[in-house]
């Protein structure tokens, strides 16, 4: 059961609302095949310019799934804005450790080192949305879920 160890505290729904703003401001442009290309040139352009090496030539498929990502996104950060919960942090948590592993994978095989910057966000968002659950669901609940008897089912006190 999720909601017991929730973290409420308003601070920690500006968080998820801070992470969301960040992912609709960075992915929007990646969410069109208009707009992907002119941020494939740009990233490119950064890429090159610090020697962090360019990404790929652009084609049908990349540009699809370049799309693809952001629109889902660009959806889950508008609903991360309009809607805060803590389960959204929670979750969105949980998918930032994914994106995280799999750039890292991607890094370890090869890919532009501009994809770092991207890492280092999604880390850190990563940890600070999971951090509170953690603590939370260890009874080190201060400043996140209330006392320790508001935050958990009887059976577990």
């Amino acid at each position: 059961m999720i909601r017991p160890y929730a973290p409420s505290r308003v601070a920690y729904l500006r968080l998820v609302r801070a992470s969301a703003w960040y992912d609709l401001v960075v992915t929007a442009g990646f969410a069109t095949p208009w707009t992907y290309p002119l941020l494939h040139d740009v990233l490119s352009s950064l890429g090159s310019a610090f020697d962090l090496g360019a990404l790929p030539p652009l084609d049908p498929m990349q540009i699809l799934y370049a799309n693809l990502m952001g629109s889902v996104v660009v959806v889950w950060a508008l609903l991360r804005i309009i809607r805060p919960l803590p389960v959204h942090g929670l979750l969105d948590g949980v998918a930032r450790t994914l994106f995280a592993l799999w750039q890292a994978y991607a890094l370890a095989h090869g890919a532009t080192r501009v994809l770092w910057l991207f890492f280092a966000v999604e880390a850190a968002f990563g940890v600070v949305q999971l951090l509170p659950w953690a603590r939370a669901r260890r009874g080190d609940l201060d400043g996140f879920a209330g006392t320790h008897s508001q935050a958990r089912p009887a059976a577990i006190r």
